[in-house]
């Protein structure tokens, strides 16, 4: 069983090199050595575990059968979790999709699922076409019952093996400004705005950076991710928030459990690095963060005011009119299409609703007060925080 492992594990690899080609990564090529390992360890459990075979048919033999299929399928499901968390070298088995994916540009979990699938799918035709009938001693009901045993118990574990993120992930820390802030140590020193697309959000927060004289981070993230990442900064803004419905629906259907560095898309690659990005820089000194899901990336930062700013269609619409030289009509679908796929954005990576204003300390209408006095207030709530419970 060890041989054939290798060999099929081989195979895998090749075609990841023909999928790729220059885009292979040679560390990858120790998926040879794994492979290896891999095939002789399966040679070495199944001898060790050979007594634990239990070939009767009574009813309280097929019980322990399948106690062992589910504490087999739970420490594949263990291995697996880890070596997601690892982020460095996969298996075989887990490369080809991976390899897929990038080519035709698919969610990684989705291929996988696919893939899974139609090897048992293969499986089963070569049974019908060589013996022409089903064989249970070759796909059987472990098979069968693996295919979402295993991908459930991974889920299981996952969330447990976080530390040892800490061991494989390296920090990239920008470069500090000198400014000179003119906030109390005492109030929040982070403010957080998302805004609805023509509320004039960016604006609010260019004049909050000047009126507090601490840096505004917009543009500047992107640039640092471009430069993290290797892309363009072209790309980088053009990606990081073009995810579709229907995409989300692939995300609701498919298996997320690898590392959102190693998904094929490049979008969760991006929301990563920038996650750590914006994670140092509150560290290092006050600041206003625009969009990018700030404000749930940094729910449990006590220094922290989270803003939400949102206008009337009239008022983002005449504001669009202007900026971008637009129809009204032109101006309104561009609002919508904008707010929705920033919607989805967030709802993506917090599984939370972009609008609720419970995501927020601040709320503030700009159709109401204006931009001047959407920036007083934000100013004022900074200065005098608001306590219903003296």
């Amino acid at each position: 069983m060890g041989i054939y492992v290798i060999f099929m594990h081989i195979f895998f690899i090749l075609l990841q090199v023909l999928l790729l080609k220059r885009n292979y990564q040679i560390i990858q090529l120790l998926q040879i050595v794994v492979s290896f390992l891999f095939g002789f360890y399966t040679d070495i459990t199944m001898w060790m575990t050979s007594y634990l075979q239990i070939l009767s048919n009574t009813p309280a033999a097929y019980m322990a059968r399948f106690g062992e299929l589910l504490l087999g399928g739970g420490l594949l499901a263990y291995g697996i979790a880890a070596e997601v968390h690892c982020d460095v070298l996969m298996l075989a088995g887990e490369g080809l999709p991976l390899a897929i994916s990038k080519v035709i540009h698919k969610d990684f979990g989705k291929v996988k699922m696919f893939s899974d699938t139609g090897l048992v799918l293969i499986g089963i035709i070569f049974m019908f076409l060589i013996f022409d009938k089903w064989h249970w001693d070759m796909i059987g009901f472990g098979t069968l019952f693996s295919m979402f045993y295993v991908g459930f118990m991974v889920r299981r574990f996952s969330p447990h093996f976080s530390w040892l993120e800490s061991f494989f992930r390296t920090s990239h820390t920008p470069q500090k400004i000198p400014v000179k802030s003119t906030l109390p140590l005492s109030v929040p020193f982070v403010i957080t705005i998302s805004r609805e697309y023509g509320s004039g959000g960016h604006i609010v927060g260019e004049a909050l950076s000047k009126a507090l004289h601490v840096p505004l981070y917009d543009r500047e993230l992107i640039d640092h991710t471009a430069h993290e990442l290797g892309y363009s900064p072209d790309f980088v803004a053009a990606k990081e928030q073009n995810i579709s419905t229907s995409k989300l629906w692939e995300l609701i259907f498919t298996d997320k459990s690898i590392p959102d560095s190693m998904n094929s898309s490049k979008d969760d690659a991006i929301f990563v690095s920038q996650s750590r990005t914006i994670m140092n820089l509150v560290t290092i000194q006050p600041c206003v963060i625009i969009g990018r899901c700030a404000n749930w990336i940094l729910r449990n930062n006590t220094n922290t005011l989270r803003v939400f700013i949102c206008s009337n269609i009239d008022f983002a619409s005449h504001h669009i009119m202007i900026k971008d030289h637009l129809t009204e009509t032109a101006a309104k679908h561009k609002i919508e299409t904008v707010n929705k796929a920033r919607a989805n954005h967030y709802y993506q990576y917090t599984k939370g609703n972009w609008t609720d204003c419970r995501n927020y300390d601040l709320v503030v209408n700009t159709s109401k007060l204006g931009i001047d006095g959407a920036v007083k207030l934000i100013q004022y709530s900074l200065q005098k925080p608001l306590n219903p419970f003296p």
